[in-house]
């Protein structure tokens, strides 16, 4: 499957735990398309968001089973991928 580099990058995570981690060890966590691999990963963040990257690790979340009253169902599965770029380089997540 060929993705265009806008669909790689699906949105920034950002939670307390991210948000250390990137201001210490310059990693940075994306929800990326489920097709997409370490490569294309690299690529999409090097050209949209203008950093060098030196590091790419990718996980699989499987989606949970939830119920609510008497229906059940399956939240989506997604993928995560934690981007290393290079020393002082920084990613602004909320751009004015």
């Amino acid at each position: 499957m060929a993705l265009h580099l806008t669909q790689v990058l699906e949105k920034p995570l950002s939670s307390e735990k991210n948000t250390i981690v990137a201001s210490t060890e310059n990693v940075y966590a994306f929800q990326v398309h489920r097709a997409a691999n370490k490569q294309m990963i690299k690529q999409a963040v090097e050209q949209l968001l203008g950093v060098k990257v030196e590091e790419v690790r990718t996980m699989q979340l499987l989606g949970k089973a939830r119920r609510v009253g008497k229906h059940s169902g399956v939240r989506a599965q997604t993928k995560k991928a934690f981007v290393k770029v290079v020393a002082g380089q920084t990613i602004d997540y909320f751009v004015a």
